[in-house]
């Protein structure tokens, strides 16, 4: 049975001040050809289909364009909500869409409970893991901790249930959302750390054929049979070293896999320069990123008058623009947003603590600042699913 496995649509989101619809249309366009001309069996969307819970109207149409164009060509998809989508919306109608071919898995309580294909050798098992916020989802899993690998553990021993009361040689896929131990990740995704925690390892889905995985936007292999697709897009200039694709994945008779990158469509390309502003506008080396979209880091010690309307003279697409003085990380003229850099909301807390007590916080006290932030992040999601 040959897949497509793809992820991280995020319809409805810009680049920097540039407007993505287009691309994103174009992707489709790509992915449904991709699916004809290379005879695909079925589709896989391993979650954030869109960018945020209440998507804008012109991204719900061009979902609703690639539906009608998925469940025209015949190919069955299976498609997970990620922590971007609101499980609940993009869920309605699922049961009338799965008539067409197009099975949206976005409940949890689902885990277990597969779409089986059929090819030439028998079947295969495609287990929906929507993403496992660990707050909302712990009871329905009867776990005691409300965090990602108890959860997904959890959610894994279902699968593993379901599939060994099946058909001996039954092969199995899982569609899964979250950040697996030994994946790269870039700027664009959405922390989703719980208790410190934001990983769990790639053990987690043993037993199963092959884990199409979404959230990181990089394409990565963990294992030859835990894979990320990563996003068709960039959305952010730590993106731009990113080679954009989707695994064209067969799945042999006895469970064999052989992956080969489908490449995607990028509207521009990304580059990072840095320099100070004379060096930018001089250096012949940095012709070949005229045409692309920008960010340009600024090192002069006296920021320049007007470097934005000097750098789009020889960048026009320049859209980020940040400035780096060479100082020592100690010099008081390091602005507060670099010192910043790279830090997490728990350590930005705890050196606050220490800065006004002047010593940093004890074991217990780091534990509560950690539930603290993970109550918070459990709200907002909570908000979200119930809009």
């Amino acid at each position: 049975m040959r897949l497509l496995h793809t992820s991280d649509w995020h319809l409805g989101r810009a680049f920097h001040r540039v407007n993505m619809l287009g691309a994103q249309a174009e992707f489709i366009g790509h992915l449904v050809a991709t699916v004809r001309e290379r005879e695909v069996d079925a589709v896989v969307v391993s979650g954030d289909v869109y960018d945020r819970a209440v998507p804008p109207l012109a991204a719900v149409e061009l979902f609703d364009d690639a539906l009608h164009r998925l469940a025209g060509l015949g190919v069955p998809t299976v498609m997970i909500s990620g922590n971007h989508d609101s499980a609940r919306r993009l869920g309605v109608g699922a049961g009338l869409i799965g008539r067409a071919g197009v099975h949206l898995r976005t409940d949890p309580a689902a885990a277990g409970t597969p779409v089986v294909l059929t090819d030439a050798f028998g079947d295969v098992a495609f287990y929906g893991l929507p993403y496992l916020e660990p707050a909302l989802v712990k009871d329905e899993f009867g776990v005691d901790t409300a965090a990602h690998e108890a959860v997904l553990a959890a959610a894994m021993d279902r699968v593993r249930a379901d599939l060994a009361a099946r058909a001996r040689g039954t092969r199995s896929v899982v569609l899964a959302h979250a950040f697996v131990a030994g994946g790269e990740p870039s700027d664009s995704e959405r922390d989703i750390t719980v208790g410190g925690v934001a990983s769990v390892p790639a053990g987690v889905f043993a037993g199963v054929d092959y884990t199409a995985l979404g959230h990181l936007h990089g394409c990565q292999t963990i294992t030859e049979r835990v894979r990320y697709s990563g996003s068709p897009l960039p959305y952010s200039f730590s993106e731009s070293a990113h080679r954009k694709t989707m695994w064209l994945v067969d799945l042999g008779a006895g469970g064999e896999i052989t992956a080969e990158r489908v490449d995607c469509p990028v509207p521009r390309a990304l580059a990072r320069i840095r320099g100070t502003l004379e060096e930018l506008l001089a250096d012949p080396a940095l012709a070949r990123h005229e045409q692309a979209w920008v960010e340009a880091t600024l090192t002069d010690a006296v920021r320049p008058a007007d470097p934005m309307a000097r750098l789009t003279e020889r960048f026009p697409h320049t859209l980020s623009l940040v400035f780096a003085p060479e100082r020592a990380p100690d010099d008081p003229g390091v602005s507060y947003a670099r010192r910043l850099a790279d830090r997490s909301d728990q350590e930005i807390a705890e050196d606050f603590v220490a800065h006004v007590r002047g010593a940093g916080p004890d074991a217990r006290e780091q534990g509560v600042l950690r539930d603290a932030f993970d109550a918070v992040r459990a709200d907002d999601m909570a908000g979200e699913v119930a809009r």
